[in-house]
Formats: C-alpha cells, sequence, structure tokens
C-alpha cells in the first residue's frame, strides 16, 4: 500500500538533500535513490509492473523502463488495474520555462510521456509554468511568456499528437475552473504544512508561498491532475484518474496535490518518477557515481538541442568524465570502471540497441575498446538525436503553437 511520507521533503543538512529546487548528495557523494524511496514513501518500480505494460499495451517497453531510468512510482499499479477494467486516464507533465533552449535532460520527461500516450492511447495536459519562473528566476512577464513558448516548440517537436495534447502557460489559462481548484486547495493548506514540505523561510516572498497551489494542479497541490480543472477536456468526468511522469525531485509536490485530493472529492494522482540526468563532469564530483542533475546553469555540464554537431564533440571529448584507466597498458589490463564513466550512462539513456550496448559495456569495461571509442559512438548518437530534433523543431510554426495551446475539447482523446 502507497503511504505518502509526511514529514520535510529535506532530511536536515547533514544528508543529501532532494526537492524541486535543490538536489545535493551528502558529503558530495552519490544519491541513494533506495533512500530517497523509503523518505518519501514511494515504491520501486519492477519488472512485474514493466512486464505488466508490455502485456497490456502489446508494445516494447521504452528504454527508460527497460533499463531503470524511471524507478520509482505511486499508485501506477491502481492505474494499470483501471486501465486493464477499460477505464481511461489521463497523462500530465509540465515544464519550468527559464531558458531560451533545452538540454537533453529537460527532453526525457517528454521523451517517455511521449511513450506513454502513444502506448496507453490516451490525452495530456503540459503545463508550462511561466508565472513561477517569473518569481523564481526574477524574469519580466513578457520574458516568461517568450520563453514558454519557445518552450513548447521544443516540447512539440518531441512529436505529440495535437488530437490527444493540451498545452497550457499559467499566464494564459488560469481562471475559471482551474482557479476555483487553486482557491479549495489553498484553504486545505496551512503555512506550517507549506514551510515544511517546500522548506520556505521568512526570507522568502510571499509569491513563493502562492505558488505551489497553483502547481498543485501542475505539480504540488492539485490542480492540473483534477480533471475538473478541464472543463473544455474532461466535461463530466470527474473521477478520471491522472499519471504523471516526472523526476523524482517532484515528489514532494505531488505528496501535498495527493493530501488535499480525497478532501477534495477527486482521485490522488498517480507518479511514476526518474532519476537524475548526470552532468557531463558528474563523476568528477565523486568516484562514487552521479552526485545530482545536469545543470542549465554551467553551458559545457550539458548537452543542449540548439549544439552544433562540432559543439557536441567537443563538449564530450573534453568534459564527458571517463572511467577508462589513464593509460592505455592499465587500460587493456583492468578496463574502464562503467560505475562512473559518463559516456556510458549517456549510452544508456539514449542508445536504443540493447544489445550493442551491453556489447559495449563488456568490451569496454573488460578492457578491449578504448575510451575513445565509446566517445566516438556516443557523439554519434546525441548528433544524430539532436539533429532530429533541431529539424523537428524547426518545422513548428507559431500557427502550431496556437493549435495545441487552444483551449477546445479533443474528440479523439482516448482512441
Amino acid at each position: 500500500m502507497d503511504v505518502d511520507k509526511k514529514d520535510s521533503i529535506a532530511s536536515d543538512s547533514s544528508e543529501q538533500v532532494v526537492n524541486p529546487w535543490e538536489v545535493a548528495a551528502k558529503d558530495g557523494g552519490k544519491i541513494d535513490y533506495d533512500k530517497l524511496i523509503d523518505q518519501f514513501g514511494c515504491q520501486r518500480l519492477d519488472d512485474s509492473l514493466i512486464d505488466r505494460v508490455q502485456r497490456l499495451t502489446s508494445r516494447q517497453p521504452h528504454v527508460f523502463l527497460r533499463r531503470g531510468v524511471f524507478f520509482a512510482h505511486r499508485d501506477f499499479n491502481d492505474v494499470l488495474d483501471a486501465y486493464e477494467r477499460g477505464d481511461k486516464f489521463y497523462l500530465y507533465t509540465g515544464r519550468g520555462p527559464s531558458s531560451e533552449a533545452l538540454h537533453l535532460g529537460h527532453l526525457i520527461p517528454f521523451m517517455f510521456t511521449k511513450y506513454l500516450q502513444e502506448a496507453f492511447k490516451v490525452p495530456l495536459v503540459i503545463q508550462l509554468t511561466d508565472d513561477e519562473k517569473c518569481m523564481w528566476k526574477n524574469l519580466s512577464v513578457e520574458e516568461s511568456q517568450r520563453l514558454a513558448r519557445e518552450n513548447a516548440k521544443d516540447i512539440i517537436a518531441c512529436g505529440f499528437d495535437v488530437t490527444k495534447t493540451f498545452i497550457f502557460s499559467d499566464f494564459d489559462y488560469v481562471g475559471g475552473a482551474f482557479y476555483k481548484n487553486m482557491v479549495k486547495v489553498a484553504k486545505c493548506v496551512t503555512l506550517n504544512k507549506a514551510m515544511g514540505i517546500f522548506g520556505f523561510s521568512g526570507e522568502d516572498h510571499i509569491g513563493k508561498l502562492s505558488f505551489p497551489p497553483v502547481q498543485a494542479c501542475l505539480s504540488v497541490p492539485a490542480v492540473p491532475s483534477f480533471p475538473s480543472s478541464f472543463p473544455h477536456l474532461f466535461p463530466g468526468k470527474d473521477k478520471l484518474r491522472c499519471l504523471i511522469p516526472c523526476a523524482i525531485d517532484q515528489d514532494p509536490y505531488f505528496r501535498m496535490t495527493r493530501d488535499v485530493a480525497p478532501r477534495l472529492g477527486y482521485s490522488k494522482p498517480a507518479l511514476i518518477e526518474s532519476s537524475f540526468f548526470p552532468a557531463l563532469q558528474a563523476s568528477i564530483l565523486s568516484l562514487l557515481g552521479e552526485n545530482g542533475k545536469m545543470s542549465a546553469s554551467d553551458p559545457n555540464s550539458a548537452i543542449y538541442v540548439t549544439d552544433t554537431a562540432k559543439e557536441i564533440k567537443n563538449k564530450i571529448n573534453r568534459y564527458a568524465f571517463s572511467g577508462g584507466q589513464d593509460s592505455i597498458e592499465k587500460h587493456r589490463e583492468i578496463g574502464a570502471n562503467l560505475e562512473v564513466d559518463i559516456p556510458v550512462k549517456y549510452l544508456s539513456f539514449f542508445l536504443d540497441d540493447d544489445t550493442e550496448l551491453e556489447h559495449i559495456k563488456k568490451e569496454y569495461g573488460e578492457g578491449r575498446m578504448l575510451t575513445g571509442e565509446v566517445k566516438k559512438r556516443l557523439t554519434e548518437v546525441l548528433t544524430e538525436m539532436v539533429e532530429r530534433h533541431r529539424m523537428a523543431r524547426a518545422a513548428v510554426t507559431d500557427e502550431m503553437v496556437d493549435a495545441f495551446m487552444a483551449v477546445r475539447p479533443l474528440p479523439s482523446m482516448f482512441e
């Protein structure tokens, strides 16, 4: 049975800190995902659930499922139970538009959500929290709105079905039924609870305190995960279940949402949660493994969807931390340390061929393949992926953005 922990989202300062605004491992070491599962009260996504997804969808599970990128969940088994009985659900994910271009870590939830939409044939709502970034990143309202539309183009380029997808920005959409749910959620959350869950202090401005109920819909409390927030999509379907793919650092948001939902007569949203995508230099900080998630503030820590082939090659060759040995002789003798090798980690995310990936791991780990060969293969994979995305994004027009963001019914959303 799923139990939502009520204590603070972050343990004390001597422990790892994982919340929507900060990810830091203890003493610069490795994020302990097993400890996070216990701390947050979610459940491990095991092989039986992955096998069940394959049986229900009649398609191979996504590489992110097969390789444990999405590793934890809340009530995903209940969603599958309902789906098997013929009850549909909808998907909800989002993006805080604070930068012009997305990096590969930003794409992961959208790549996975696209797979879920196609596999289960369900509708999707995508929230762009331009209001949050306006408050937290000190952006102007106009700049936040501009970045939301630019980011929407990258999201659309992932290949979502416009007949099953509604993209909205908070500045444009919040009001009506959505705002009513915000007020209902806000009345259920005390100041002490908000400070305990989100770690607010007396130095934070009141705008930060007001945001969680908004995202509640989005992430934290509730609103986008309540179907009545979208009367043009789900009229009379107030019991429709919501499934939210997200990174594990977003879990505290939805703990609050899941606490509030039954009190308002809604189903608790279900979550399927991923580990963090490491920075290129992640293992320089610790030979134990990745100690956090990719940062958009350091351009050399990430591969961006706007990077050229030359830039991708340069970043991988210069910055991607290698687990190979410091001499060819030593490498041939003992092989690479795959636990700290960033090129192997990236291939585990983006190389579709399971057989090839296992071959690379075996040959590299036993010293028969060199670091340069692995980085060369990663460069090929990422260059092709980024170029494919660039071409798709170039084809996204302002009219297409308007179509995805138009408030309208989705007549074929469950077909």
